[in-house]
């Protein structure tokens, strides 16, 4: 018998790193009111670590969306792999080209475009689909606050309308990856 509430119990764990970060940040900030050539810079490290891993956490956190999909992502390396139910596929994140967030039918799709033209879908709620944050975060010129937001808005300004209620938003392009003709 828990005298804990289990929502509480479950909110706790999805906020951990959040949650480990702003200690950190605390603690950093009390070390770095003692003052001293020692404990003021070491207490100003912690806390902008601390202060960093509670915002990237938190943006993590944000991007992890609730429900079920079919099927499973695994990131390993500079390879994204999804295993799905009828397809799947890989890509290469040196060959990535665009991403799109593709909304269709109230499900969201991560829309996944190599440079010759192959495409990999992914549903946002797939098991593990979590770990793109970071895939994604390390791409060149990603924006990680766009990213994250992306996911918060259902129909952005900038977006295209395909047919009643498809909506296909481009989150991601390769700078310079177009062919070049002499």
């Amino acid at each position: 018998m828990s005298f804990i509430r289990p929502e509480l119990i479950d909110a706790t764990r999805r906020h951990t790193e959040v949650i480990l970060g702003g200690a950190l940040a605390i603690l950093g900030f009390w070390v770095a009111s003692w003052g001293g050539y020692f404990y003021l810079p070491l207490g100003l490290l912690c806390l902008g670590v601390g202060l960093g891993w509670a915002l990237l956490a938190w943006r993590r956190l944000r991007f992890q969306q609730a429900g079920d999909a079919p099927g499973m992502v695994r990131v390993t390396e500079a390879q994204i792999a999804y295993f799905g139910t009828r397809v799947g596929g890989f890509v290469g994140l040196p060959d990535l080209s665009e991403i799109r967030l593709l909304t269709l039918r109230g499900r969201r799709i991560w829309k996944l475009k190599q440079g010759d033209g192959q495409l990999l879908h992914i549903p946002v709620e797939a098991f593990g689909a979590e770990a793109l944050f970071d895939a994604f975060a390390n791409l060149p010129g990603m924006d990680t606050a766009a990213l994250v937001a992306s996911l918060g808005s259902e129909a952005p300004s900038d977006s295209k309308v395909i047919m009643l209620n498809e909506v296909d938003r481009l989150v991601w392009t390769r700078k310079g990856a177009g062919v070049v003709v002499r």
